[in-house]
């Protein structure tokens, strides 16, 4: 399952203000894909926080993405808008002279 399915899924399984005994006796077992294929349970990622209770299903979403580890979000630094990688040289933006 991808991460970002997970909030419909919190949103369904259960009534809220819930705790992460139930989040995780429940549903701790279900398995998140990152885009490399590697696998995490909903309690692996839940049991990094000191949080216990969630007031909604946003708030428990909120606290497992915060908590996932750095291959569920893609390619480190990357930002398609700004043009360039942090440190790499752009061709474009040096100066030629006419």
């Amino acid at each position: 399952m991808r991460y970002s399915e997970t909030l419909q899924l919190f949103e369904q399984a259960f009534d809220f203000p819930t705790d992460r005994t139930t989040v995780v006796g429940q549903l701790g077992d279900v398995e998140l894909s990152t885009p490399a294929g590697d696998v995490a349970t909903v309690r692996d990622i839940l049991n990094r926080t000191d949080e216990d209770t969630y007031h909604s299903p946003d708030e428990l979403y909120t606290s497992l993405v915060g908590n996932l580890e750095d291959g569920f979000i893609g390619r480190k630094y990357y930002d398609d808008r700004a043009g360039v990688e942090s440190g790499v040289t752009d061709a474009r933006s040096e100066d030629v002279s006419l």
